[in-house]
């Protein structure tokens, strides 16, 4: 059975950091795609970084410079660290997978390609 289940979610005030982890299972995910997306109250899930199998790293506008995303291939992980975070960050964070065939260089930017998802972990940031 394939699962995806992030944790290291919080509370923090702006400017404090926090990082995530997204356990995998059942999923040889060392050849997909991996990705993390938030969803803020009242608003459409969003992407905001992705890692290929070949470590090739993207990232929303957004959080650039602030989020790093990574992979621990021994451990089956993918972490997304997250610095000086505001209170615009807030939401429920989500750890996905394109299980599809993967076409170098990049990951999809169809959210409809997603199609493994965890259940989420909630970032709160107060002012």
């Amino acid at each position: 059975q394939v699962e995806l289940v992030e944790s290291g979610g919080g509370s923090v005030q702006t400017g404090g950091s926090l990082r995530l982890s997204c356990a995998t299972y059942g999923l040889r995910y060392r050849y997909y795609c991996m990705a993390w997306f938030r969803q803020a109250p009242g608003k459409q899930r969003e992407w905001l970084s992705s890692i290929t199998p070949d470590a090739i790293t993207a990232y929303t506008g957004s959080v650039k410079g602030r989020f790093t995303i990574s992979k621990d291939n021994s451990e089956n992980t993918v972490s997304l660290e997250m610095n000086n975070l505001n209170p615009e960050d807030t939401g429920m964070y989500y750890c996905a997978a394109d299980t599809h065939l993967w076409t170098p260089p990049s990951c999809s930017t169809d959210f409809d390609a997603w199609n493994v998802w965890g259940q989420g972990t909630q970032v709160t940031v107060s002012s």
